[in-house]
């Protein structure tokens, strides 16, 4: 049942947050049509309105978050990009387009959703510009309540350093642009090195972290704990091998203490179930998540979620689908890979494994809303023999668990089918698993062990404690944050920071087909080749798109492309 006060708190807050948006968006609109009839300039209206009532400086910092790209966004590449570009899920009939990327074949004329430089809509440099004139201004705003204004400034701040943060993490160095743009600048800047940009990036959360509060309503603002937890990732990823090739373990150790910093604020918890955790009900009462995007459909649908990603037979779109390849590395409920356990059978292959496998993936028989799903050929209901939509099957076997909400119908593009579950940024876990790995990576296997095991105990997992030690525990650690963050766009990250994308995404993609012979009802489960797969060693970083290049000659392209 859910926590009524939270749910109403957080659905009000979020819905004050968009109409102010909405009030925002108006009133710029307005000034422009004012402007236009010569009755009051748009730059009057913003310093004369906007900056001197509380109200519209606080909408103002409300559509510099709207503008940051989050996991549900609508693409043309069908929903979660990431994982798609992953060996995590597939999009449908996207081989011309996404499947450039996972052959290795992306350009500077197509990166698909990885591109985040210019896409209209989803990249980080709009997040950046709002920043930068909001500083700027709230800086020689008359408001007097400086507590007021330094909240926001840190909320600014950090979201300017989180966004830098994902572009190098894309790009490597980037242009460091921390002020507006005039008509009489040089438009023609060059790259800033990638370790400029992440020193940038440093010191600003470090800024951010003193004056921002530890509790910030409504949900949805970016608080103390994540600042702190941008800290953590960033420095995680700045001692990786990719960003850290002479493995300075200095890096490692500032990794390692930013971690422990957020799990010492003793302020989040890990949830008690993580299947509720990734819907509308868990988003709004749980204190594992950190900084989320709360959506509230009554107010706009941004994303129709279930409608997206229910299975065929339900309904709905299907347009991504989990690969054979991550399935496989689900564990079994006795804490060991598949084909390391005498007990599993590949002919019986979805009985006990991790709980987190049936939180997270739909597969032939899993029990959902009034029926089992049926993956199975001939005749499954969520197949193309199906009586909905053949073109909406799964190519793979497999359907999406994670983030939807069965109580929903899924079947049309409105509020009454599509829950509005929170897109998580950051969570307790990762910052768990975090410390695990920069722990091990200063020689503190104990303490890894440890923390990884927290992850795995929580009471919905309980899966058997980790024990190894030396390169296998290392590889418990990768598998874990596979597993436990999956779909959270966090594998196309992990592979490249720790450099072994040119092992995991040269295996080919692989689905599940099912048989079941309609005499005696048996099944049979084959693992087949799906898609081809091809990573090269200057894929670790995207191609900066052509139209930047063309448009400013001072950028000067990544290697290889």
């Amino acid at each position: 049942m859910k926590n009524e006060f939270n749910n109403l708190m957080t659905k009000r807050g979020w819905e004050l947050l968009c109409r102010w948006t909405l009030i925002l968006t108006i009133g710029l609109f307005l000034s422009c049509e004012k402007d236009i009839l010569d009755l009051k300039p748009t730059e009057a209206y913003s310093n004369e309105a906007i900056w001197q009532d509380e109200a519209l400086i606080e909408a103002y910092a409300n559509y510099a978050y709207k503008t940051l790209p989050w996991g549900f966004q609508r693409l043309s590449y069908r929903i979660m990009p990431y994982a798609n570009m992953t060996d995590e899920s597939s999009s449908r009939g996207s081989l011309s387009t996404i499947g450039l990327i996972n052959t290795g074949n992306q350009s500077p004329a197509f990166s698909g959703p990885m591109n985040v430089w210019t896409t209209n809509g989803r990249n980080y440099w709009d997040p950046i510009s709002q920043a930068n004139r909001f500083l700027v201004n709230i800086e020689v705003s008359p408001i007097e309540k400086q507590d007021f204004k330094d909240k926001l400034i840190g909320e600014m701040k950090a979201l300017r350093a989180y966004s830098y943060f994902m572009l190098i993490s894309h790009y490597g160095g980037v242009p460091l642009i921390t002020t507006p743009f005039s008509l009489d600048d040089d438009f023609n800047v060059t790259r800033n090195s990638y370790d400029e940009v992440m020193s940038f990036v440093l010191t600003e959360l470090d800024e951010a972290i003193e004056i921002l509060p530890l509790v910030n309503e409504p949900a949805g603002r970016i608080t103390k704990g994540a600042a702190m937890s941008m800290k953590s990732r960033a420095l995680l990823y700045n001692a990786s091998s990719l960003n850290n090739p002479e493995n300075d373990q200095q890096k490692w150790q500032n990794a390692a203490d930013a971690a422990k910093a957020v799990i010492d604020l003793n302020a989040y918890i890990l949830a008690d179930d993580y299947k509720n955790l990734f819907t509308e009900e868990g988003g709004y009462s749980t204190k594992e998540i950190i900084w989320g995007r709360p959506q509230n459909v009554d107010i706009e649908i941004e994303t129709i979620l279930e409608r997206r990603l229910f299975p065929n037979g339900w309904a709905g779109y299907a347009g991504s689908h989990p690969l054979q390849n991550l399935v496989k590395h689900f564990e079994t409920t006795n804490g060991l890979q598949p084909e390391d356990d005498p007990d599993f059978d590949p002919q019986n292959p979805y009985v006990n494994r991790d709980p987190r496998f049936y939180a997270t993936i739909l597969y032939d028989g899993a029990p959902f809303k009034e029926r089992t799903v049926e993956t199975f050929l001939p005749g499954g209901l969520d197949t193309a023999d199906g009586i909905n939509s053949p073109w909406n099957a799964s190519e793979t076997g497999y359907y999406y668990r994670k983030f939807i909400d069965e109580d929903v119908c899924g079947c049309s593009g409105d509020a009454s089918g599509n829950s509005a579950p929170t897109w998580i940024y950051f969570r307790y876990a990762e910052v768990l698993l975090n410390y695990a790995e920069a722990s091990y990576m200063v020689g503190d296997e104990a303490t890894a062990r440890e923390y990884i095991n927290l992850v795995r105990s929580r009471p919905s997992v309980d899966m058997p404690d980790v024990t190894e030690t030396g390169n296998a525990l290392f590889e418990r650690i990768v598998n874990e944050r596979r597993i436990e963050l999956v779909f959270e766009e966090h594998r196309f990250f992990d592979v490249r920071r720790w450099k072994i994308a040119e092992e995991v995404l040269t295996k080919p993609r692989l689905r599940m087909v099912i048989n079941k012979d309609p005499a005696t009802g048996d099944r049979t489960f084959t693992e087949e080749e799906f898609q081809p797969a091809g990573f090269n060693e200057w894929n670790y970083l995207a191609p900066i798109p052509q139209e930047v290049i063309d448009q400013n000659s001072e950028i000067q392209q990544n290697p290889g492309y």
